[in-house]
């Protein structure tokens, strides 16, 4: 943030592009240090109603690397890094110190620019700045390497677990049509109809859960800074949901649960893309189905919360999330202990979150142990 240097006021003979005179003004982000700061930023203001100079004040807190570099032991701190020699001005009295070394500064500064002149050269008044920023530049980039390699590692480790994982449903499936195909290619062989209707079930089935791990996989495979191409229209997510929910009636009969409904007939459509919600949807219901234990109930219900915006909530009867992992959930690949043996990579919830903004809206969890989760999220309503 560079604090004003009076470029509006008139222009006069120390108006120049590049200071003699460099200042750096450290500050932080304490309520009890504010007051000070204004006054040090007002006294700062002042004297470059006499003398202009350079002056950038700095975050400690986003720029630790800088703090290291000038040794800093406390803020507010001044430090002048040009003319040199530097020095560096701190303690609850800095604006009593920078009153007493003021007048050399700028007669240090006043002196470089009449040699400047005389002698007709371009110094290099701005290589401390420049140094500083390089350095910054330096620790950004280390930082940004750090993660590119956290991204990397998890990406090899998604791919084996994907390699791995995908041979139990594709084998599964592949069994069901083998022997649909047997049965087929042997006519004195009768296979009974509701024995053929449960080997296609259970191939779709199979080739649902590799979709599945696909879809998840190619999402997370964009990295977490990437942005959704949007493909917006209006969407009436009474008409998705029911439609979703049919295709799941059969696998919550087989655990014998409860599906409660409540979807008002008179909801406004919603501004979102309907794939992308879709996949909401199914990561939602997925999970709501898989953790709640057979006999439970699973709910779904949409409300239209406020004039601009629309929930849709997924309930089950499950073991619940702890409290303080809520917020975790929704991290890419991160996954609670009880749950390393179910399938999955930790990836759903993540995306969820990551189509949910993108659309502008938000999602979050409802939960208490062994009393089941809801989930939430919201979208715009189209108007």
């Amino acid at each position: 943030m560079l604090i004003p240097n009076s470029s509006q006021a008139e222009p006069n003979s120390n108006s120049r592009s590049s200071k003699s005179l460099q200042l750096l003004l450290f500050v932080d982000e304490r309520p009890s240090s504010q007051e000070h700061i204004k006054r040090i930023q007002s006294h700062l203001q002042s004297l470059q109603t006499e003398y202009l100079f350079e002056l950038e004040a700095i975050n400690v807190g986003e720029h630790p690397d800088l703090v290291e570099h000038f040794r800093l032991i406390a803020t507010p701190a001044l430090v002048k890094i040009h003319p040199q020699p530097r020095q560096i001005l701190a303690g609850s009295d800095l604006i009593d110190q920078l009153k007493q070394y003021w007048n050399q500064w700028k007669y240090d500064a006043q002196t470089q620019e009449r040699d400047r002149a005389e002698n007709s050269a371009e110094p290099e008044i701005r290589y401390s700045l420049d140094k500083i920023r390089f350095r910054d530049e330096i620790f950004r980039l280390k930082k940004e390497k750090e993660e590119l390699l956290e991204q990397l590692q998890f990406k090899d480790q998604i791919l084996a677990m994907l390699a791995h994982d995908l041979r139990s449903p594709l084998t599964a499936a592949s069994i069901a049509v083998e022997t649909i195909e047997l049965t087929q290619n042997q006519p004195d062989v009768v296979p009974r109809r509701d024995f053929a209707q449960q080997l296609c079930r259970q191939a779709r089935a199979q080739l649902r859960v590799m979709n599945r791990m696909i879809t998840d996989i190619l999402q997370a495979s964009r990295g977490n800074q990437s942005q959704f191409q949007l493909h917006c229209h209006p969407l009436s997510l009474s008409n998705l949901c029911e439609g979703m929910l049919a295709e799941f009636r059969e696998r919550m009969q087989r655990k014998s649960l409860t599906l409660e409904i409540d979807i008002p007939q008179d909801l406004p459509k919603v501004y979102a893309d309907e794939e992308l919600i879709r996949q909401v949807l199914l990561n939602l219901l997925d999970n709501a189905l898989k953790y709640t234990p057979e006999c439970g109930t699973i709910n779904v219900s949409i409300l239209h919360r406020t004039s601009q915006k629309v929930q849709v909530s997924v309930c089950d009867t499950g073991p619940g999330i702890p409290e303080g992992k809520r917020d975790r959930v929704f991290e890419g690949h991160f996954r609670l202990k009880r749950d390393e043996a179910q399938e999955g990579y930790g990836l759903g919830l993540a995306l969820c979150r990551k189509v949910i903004q993108s659309h502008f809206g938000q999602i979050w969890v409802d939960s208490a142990s062994d009393c089941g989760s809801c989930f939430h999220f919201t979208l715009p309503v189209y108007r």
